[in-house]
This record gives structure tokens, sequence and C-alpha cells, in this order.
């Protein structure tokens, strides 16, 4: 979750550009970087570690220019390092570029750009984009009005994936390039000065006239003014924004808390965390790991070992591991795992998952199955976590940090990191699954969009939680990978609430729970896979005979007359569905905290990191 901040004005631009990045450090990062137009030339400079480090450099304090952009860096491609630290310059350093978000076909442009002569100091996508703007900017057909704009519009026309950009030129030095595609990207405003800043609270010390660009915006600021363009670079129109947040909401980018604002970060937080792993045309990428096929054909068993949330985004992926390689997974609690004397060998893998990466005890079970022989992985969202170090590998999920007590984002990040894992090891076994792992692909690359649309959809979710927000049990019910969701959103609902639930497996009910149902209890169930529809219909109509009020979650053919409280999502591989029906029962959990009067970051007698056992 890198951060951007970038200067134009009268003023000298390296405080300002370096006080925003210290704004900027809650969202996590591992390197830093700033450069400036001095004269006529641009000035680089950035180093791996933390902003105060940067700002300490005896090169920075020289900067004087008044025109400058600077970046925090959480790595996705590449070590983390001073050479893949943001910005990045090209081959000629005329044009310098900060950017966010992951360019997925950067292969294909680093063998266009070789063939026509550019090279690479970086591991890095984004080391692509300045080399791109010099290529259209020298072309002989490269339009003398608006050249630079135009180059870095040719240039994000050729990128897929996502990408918010500002790019600086000593050829056109009074000016910047900004331009957005499932980003964030906000430019501020004040006479003969411009900010530009990914979050709103970088920047709201100076101004709060803020402009919000949209998808596909490109923008030409100079100090005296902006020029907007579409993705077809016709001129537009914006609306400046009059920003009325205090300090602490904007910390929390105007929303209300943080654990809001953590579960409408989920499409952005999906989307780094695919990241480059799915390159199109291309094998499942997981080249910090290194399993081989033969391995993976000895391996016995594979254990998934959480607690909390993590170990529910284990329960979540294991229908998908075990139908993709045919192995036996085990999804246990950690803080049971050591106890139990599990069996553990040289053929056993285990995948630890921790948001924080110092969960204490998904921490000594990893170091107790290392001491019998096992191979581990980390599950981590914490770059350099005591997991991490113990860990004979670690993937990271880049959903952020995540402030609120109660885990959202990392949850729906967990299970598409450990979907892809599945997809990985699927890859390197060779399965004959192909059809079923491009369909996965496809449906994993179209998660973020569709966690949108959800989000999109909070009216309906509010209006059911002013109904039960006096209740004192609350069941969630599904089948399969619904189940997995319906556990997570009861311990939701539990977490932030202090109402007491449980979730069942919707077949179970009849085998004694149903002898709790009666008038007017909340059963909420969850149904998105068709061949358990019937009976998932079924099994709620029995609550219902027995005088409960229902909420259904589902992207199934159900007739609204029978279920009158539906919240309909889209169509998803029953597989990954739990990363869209837990949406909108985070929401559910959340509006009804709020009903209740009760500090949703921060429940009773709970914490983020839990470090003891």
């Amino acid at each position: 979750m890198c951060g951007i901040v970038g200067y134009i004005g009268n003023e000298k631009a390296s405080p300002i550009l370096i006080k925003g990045l210290l704004k900027l450090e809650y969202r996590g990062y591992d390197s830093a970087g700033i450069a400036t137009l001095e004269g006529e030339n641009i000035s680089c400079f950035k180093n791996k570690g933390r902003v105060k480090e940067l700002q300490n450099m005896k090169e920075v304090s020289t900067l004087n220019g008044t025109i400058g952009i600077a970046h925090t860096r959480w790595a996705t491609h590449g070590k983390p390092s001073s050479t893949n630290a943001h910005p990045h310059l090209d081959n000629s350093n005329s044009f310098a570029v900060v950017h966010n978000g992951i360019i997925e076909n950067y292969s294909e442009l680093r063998t266009f750009l070789g063939n026509a002569g550019y090279t690479f100091l970086s591991e890095t996508d984004t080391e692509v984009i300045p080399n791109l703007i010099h290529y259209y900017y020298t072309k002989e057909d490269a339009e003398e009005k608006n050249k630079l704009a135009n180059a870095v519009r040719k240039a994000v026309s050729d990128l897929k994936g996502s990408y918010a950009i500002s790019v600086i030129s000593k050829l056109e030095p009074n000016k910047m390039i900004v331009a957005r595609k499932d980003s964030p990207l906000v430019i501020g405003i004040k006479e003969n000065e411009k900010y530009i800043a990914s979050d709103i609270p970088a920047i709201l010390e100076y101004t709060n006239n803020i402009y919000i660009l949209n998808d596909g915006d490109i923008a030409e600021i100079t100090r005296n003014s902006i020029t907007f363009y579409d993705k077809d670079f016709n001129v537009i129109d914006k609306k400046c924004e009059v920003i009325t947040w205090d300090a602490k909401a904007a910390d929390k980018n105007g929303y209300e808390d943080y654990m809001l604002k953590e579960i409408f970060e989920q499409p952005v937080a999906i989307r780094e965390t695919i990241g480059t792993r799915l390159n199109i045309g291309d094998k499942c990428n997981f080249d910090d790991i290194n399993i081989s096929k033969e391995y993976l054909s000895e391996i016995s068993r594979i254990y998934i070992v959480a607690c909390g949330t993590a170990m529910h985004a284990g329960l979540a992926v294991k229908p998908i591991m075990e139908r993709l390689i045919s192995i036996p997974v085990e999804v246990d609690i950690a803080s049971e795992f050591r106890y139990r004397d599990p069996l553990i060998d040289e053929r056993t893998l285990i995948i630890c998952i921790s948001q924080s990466g110092e969960t204490a005890d998904t921490i000594a079970a990893l170091k107790s199955a290392k001491e019998q022989g096992a191979k581990t992985i980390a599950i981590s969202n914490v770059i350099g976590s005591s997991i991490t170090r113990e860990a004979d590998y670690t993937i990271y999920t880049h959903a952020g940090p995540e402030i609120a007590v109660a885990s959202t984002k990392a949850y729906t990040s967990q299970i598409t990191i450990l979907s892809l894992l599945a997809i990985y090891f699927a890859e390197v076994l060779d399965v004959d699954e192909k059809n079923m792992i491009n369909n996965l692909k496809d449906e994993i690359r179209e998660l973020p969009s569709k966690v949108s649309i959800v989000l999109e959809n909070t009216e309906p979710i509010k209006e059911f939680a002013k109904r039960i927000y006096k209740e004192k049990d609350v069941f969630f019910i599904g089948r399969g990978s619904d189940y997995a969701a319906s556990m997570e959103a009861s311990l939701k609902l539990k977490e932030i609430s202090y109402i007491h639930s449980d979730a069942y497996q919707s077949g179970e009910l009849k085998h004694g729970p149903i002898a709790l149902i009666e008038e007017d209890v909340t059963v909420i169930g969850i149904i998105t896979d068709r061949r358990l529809l019937e009976k998932s219909v079924s099994n709620l109509a029995e609550v219902i005979t027995r005088g409960a009020k229902t909420l259904l979650i589902t992207n199934q053919n159900i007739n609204e007359a029978e279920f009158p409280n539906i919240i309909r999502i889209p169509q998803v591989h029953p597989l990954l569905s739990p990363v869209l029906s837990i949406i909108p029962l985070q929401l559910l959990a959340y509006y009804v905290s709020k009903e209740k009067g009760l500090d949703v970051d921060k429940p009773r007698n709970l914490a983020k990191s839990v470090t003891v056992e």
C-alpha cells in the first residue's frame, strides 16, 4: 500500500514532500524516495528504510527545487532496496515517475522497450513507465502541444493493471502530469501551489480544496492551472471538493471509523495482494518461495494453522486446495495445534497465517512444526514481523495497515493469496485441471470489481441492522464454502456488537440447533453454490416455519416472495464466494454495533495483535 506525494509551487519542495510522506507512514512501507527539479536536471535520492532516514540524508537537505515528487514503497516487484525504491527515471534521466498499483503486463513492456534499446536498473514493474513516456515523447509524430501530457496518455494506455502516477520532466520543467486507474489520487489547490497525494491526509495541512481523480483521468498541472483530460484525452471539467474533516477524521480518510474505512478498502487490498502473481497468459507467480514438483509430489498432508479470522480464511480455502492438488488439508486452531500431538514429519507442509505476524499461538505452532521436520510457509501482512523471521518461506498479503481490531480486509486478502497459492501448487504439480485453473484465475482477477459492486449496496444492510441490534442471539447457516463465511460472519458480530451468535452447517440444524429456533429469532443464511441451492433453501424454510426472521446473502435465483430480506451479490465461482459473501455481513456487524452506540474500532477485551498464548 504505497504512498505518493507531489508539490509544484514557489516554496522549497523537499520539506513539504517529506512531511507528506510522514503523514502516509500508517499505510506501511519498506523504502522511500524523493525527486525534485534542480535547475536543468532531476535530482533523485532514495533508500531502503524509514522516511526519517531519507529525511536525514545529507543530499536531501541540499535540494532547493520547487517541483518534486516523493514515494513510500511496499515491495511487490523486487526486494526492498534503494534501487527498487521510487521514484524511477528513464534511461536519459529526463522523466521521473512515482507509481502506486500493479502493472500486470510489465514483462511484455520490458521486452518491447528492450528491443527498442532501453535498459533497466531495477526489478520493478514501475520502471517501464518513465521509459515508455520517453519512447512516446521522442517519437517524431508526437504532438508539440501538450507533448508531455500526451506522452503520458499514450504510455498509460499501454498499461494493464492498476496505477496512480505522478510525472515530472526536465524537458518541461514547469508542469507535472498525474494519472490514475484503480488506485486513488487527489490534487489539492492553493493560489500558485498544487499538492498531489494518494491520500488526502498527506496534504490536508496545506489545503482543504481537493480534486478527486476518477479512473482514466489525466491532469496537467502548473503552478497556476490544472487541465483535466479523460482517457480519450478530451478536456473535461471537474468539481473541486471542500474537505471539512478534522485531523482525526483525516487519518480515516473521512470515514467515521477505521473499520468502515478498511471494509471499503477491500477492492484495493485484494488488487494489491493479487499483484503480479497473476500475469495474463502466464503461470501463477510465487518466485518468493522455492517449492518444487518433487517436494509437492511427496507431501502427505498440509496443515493450515491460524487463529480467529485467519483460521476462517484457511477454512475458506481448504476446499480449493484439496480440489486442485488432491492433498489432504487440515485447518487447525493454532492454540490447540501443539497440544494434540499432530502427525508431522518431513512430508508435511505447514501454512501459518497471521495478519500481524506476531500472534504468539501461531508462531509457537510454526516453531514446533519446524522442530519435527516440516517445511513452513508464513502468510502475513507485516514485513519483518516475527513469524516471517521464523518461517522457511514468507508470502505477504498487501492489505495495508489494519487499525480496527476486528479484521476485515486482511481476511479477504488472505483468502485471495491462499487461493493463488493453491493454483500455483496445482501448476507446479501440472495437474489435469487446466480449465478449472484458468476459470479460477479469471474469477480472481474480477474479485476487486465485484467487491466494489457489493459495497455499493449498503442501505438494505443498514435497515436490517436497525431491526436486529437489540437481539440477544443470532444464527448463521451455510453449506460448504458458505459455512466457512458464516463462521467469520458470526465472529464479526460477536466481536464488535457483543451479541451472542453461532454458525452452523445448514444440514446440521435438524440435529440439535433447531431446538433454539423460535418466534422472531434471527437466522442469516448464505447460498452461493448452485449444487446446494435446493437443500439450502429447504433449511431456511425450516426456520421460517418456526417463526424465525431471516436475511439471505445470495447470488442464486431465489424467490423474494419466500425470502423478503435478500442481499444479492455478483456471481462468482463457489470456491471463491466467501470473498464476496462476507462483505455484507462485515457491514451488518458494523451497523449493528453503531446502532448500539459501541466503540467499533476498539471492542472490549480484544487486542489487534495477540502476543500472549
